[in-house]
């Protein structure tokens, strides 16, 4: 016969839930929870604008000059 021991599964007396978060501390969360996307993502468009506006310079310099001439 097969028989299983379920001691000590629940051994830990009490409520295992921490204390409520008071509203500063929801909104604190909620607001850096909204601010690092924000942050992250103005980051990439930035930096993406801004490769791109570093890469197609020379373009840009040769139409210019191009226009200058005619």
């Amino acid at each position: 016969m097969l028989t299983v021991s379920v001691v000590g599964c629940m051994t830990q007396g009490g409520s295992t839930m921490g204390e409520e978060p008071t509203w500063a501390e929801l909104l604190l969360v909620f607001a850096v929870a909204g601010v690092i996307p924000i942050v992250i993502g103005g980051a990439v468009i930035f930096s993406l604008v801004g490769l791109t506006m570093w890469v197609t310079a020379p373009l840009r310099r040769r139409r210019r000059n191009a226009s200058d001439g005619v």
